[in-house]
């Protein structure tokens, strides 16, 4: 799993006059195998073996990139058993190696730099939810992080609760005891909260869930300030001290897929109203293509299930269903067998958003659409 802390250290590297070099590798297990993996990993790295001899570059430099090589050679032995991209970010010369898996394919690459590459990285990872769940029961709170498909309990909170009082006094006594557990029931919530108020405030999550027994989630989220409601996106019934991590993470995934769908609709709406209203949008894979060509997509929606072949050009970037050459450079096309493919990592690499759409909209039928930066002009 990829924690928030791995992603803060890649995003803090530095070659500090070394090269740093960063790799993109995608990972599909069902359709290629361990030895097309392993032959475009050797490829990328004898992209960069020259640089490792070159002279230009002073003897520290040299040898910190063939130890580099050498280090991702040995790390990418196996390929990873399940889909997605692997990333390497590696200057031997400082001591910084990581390698991380991202849950989606992104166009292989390697680059050596000053600094890390990270952009892929953070295009994939915009994708995905930061789920911080709450779990209250009785005087006990535990604070879960929910990323991807993975889930770990970062803490538990625990306060003064009265044993189950004896009323047998009178009244008023009951009163008193009655009186005494909600002022302890109050002063947990208020502490929880003022926990989750420094999580959030760090950045650190991006959306809020409840759970626990149903007379007292209603009476924890009453205390909730603005900044945490406006985070909430539901709550689930669950007995704290049955339930299995399987099964609080299961009802978390759950809220966080509704949630996920209900802003993808929104997203297509948003693209469709914009194009109706002939503000700057494209809607159908053709238009969609010559807007990423100009690097004119904003936040790109590209249904789920989508695939088609098509060209491009590699010196001007143009994308295209079909073509020979190039219209703005007149150079040959390049065919791919995925154009949808090529246009998502085009976006994410000029710095828009790329969102994949799940749940069936009128997007299905048109492959991809986008809000754009400014009007296109002429195709």
């Amino acid at each position: 799993m990829i924690t928030q802390d791995q992603v803060d250290r890649i995003l803090r590297l530095n070659g500090n006059g070394l090269p740093l070099v960063s790799l993109y590798i995608p990972a599909e297990p069902d359709r290629v195998g361990r030895r097309a993996f392993l032959t475009r990993v050797a490829s990328l790295l004898d992209s960069i073996r020259p640089l490792a001899e070159d002279r230009s570059l002073d003897h520290a430099a040299r040898l910190s990139l063939r130890d580099d090589i050498a280090k991702i050679e040995n790390s990418l032995e196996e390929e990873p058993h399940r889909p997605g991209a692997v990333a390497v970010f590696s200057c031997s010369g400082n001591g910084v190696y990581e390698q991380v898996w991202l849950p989606r394919s992104t166009r292989e690459r390697v680059v050596v730099d000053a600094d890390p590459y990270v952009r892929p990285m953070l295009g994939v990872l915009d994708e995905y939810y930061r789920t911080c769940a709450v779990i209250v029961d009785k005087g006990v709170g535990e604070v879960w992080e929910h990323y991807i498909d993975e889930a770990r309990e970062l803490e538990t909170i625990r306060d003064r609760t009265l044993r189950k009082p004896n009323y047998a006094a009178g009244l008023g006594v009951e009163a008193r005891v009655r009186n005494k557990a909600d002022e302890l029931s109050k002063r947990h919530y208020r502490r929880l909260i003022g926990e989750l108020k420094q999580l959030f405030g760090t950045g650190r999550f991006d959306l809020l869930v409840v759970g626990g027994h149903s007379y007292e989630v209603p009476a924890f989220i009453e205390f909730f300030p603005r900044e945490l409601r406006d985070r909430l996106i539901g709550s689930f019934t669950v007995d704290r001290e049955t339930a299995t991590p399987e099964d609080i993470k299961q009802k978390v995934q759950e809220l966080v897929s509704d949630h996920a769908h209900q802003e993808q609709r929104q997203l297509v709406g948003e693209i469709l109203e914009a194009k109706a209203a002939r503000r700057p949008a494209a809607v159908g894979l053709d238009e969609t293509l010559w807007a990423a060509s100009l690097a004119a997509i904003r936040t790109l929606a590209v249904d789920e299930g989508a695939a088609a072949p098509g060209v491009l050009c590699d010196r001007d970037g143009l994308l295209a269903r079909s073509g020979k050459t190039c219209p703005l450079c007149g150079e040959p096309l390049r065919e791919v067998p995925d154009i949808i493919d090529e246009l998502t990592q085009t976006v994410i690499d000029d710095g828009g958003e790329v969102r994949h759409i799940e749940p069936e909209t009128e997007l299905r039928a048109h492959q991809a659409g986008a809000l754009l930066r400014f009007e296109l002009p002429p195709q």
